[in-house]
């Protein structure tokens, strides 16, 4: 799971593509707020901004080059927040 500022769109897609995770499920309107720093993301008029989150199944092999490509971009605007999980998918249709 990917929860980013709308901001990161084309980034977080990039990363993405580099990967070859070709599959994902993106849920265009989300809000929150970030446990360290950080702005809201509220869609309000004090806290304007939005955020999107991507859900995506990957191989093993994938997830650790995609999280350190995602912690990049997230590093080169900390103020526009990125989160990324990784859970256990045990089964699947």
């Amino acid at each position: 799971m990917i929860s980013f500022d709308q901001a990161h769109y084309e980034g977080v897609i990039a990363v993405l593509d580099r990967s070859n995770a070709r599959g994902y499920t993106m849920v265009e309107t989300t809000q929150g707020r970030g446990t360290v720093k950080g702005d809201p993301h509220l869609g309000s008029h004090a806290w304007p901004s939005m955020c999107s989150t991507i859900f995506t199944m990957v191989e093993d092999s994938q997830v650790e080059p995609i999280l350190k490509r995602l912690h990049q971009l997230d590093l080169d605007s900390e103020m526009l927040g990125l989160k990324a999980f990784v859970w256990n998918i045990e089964q699947g249709i």
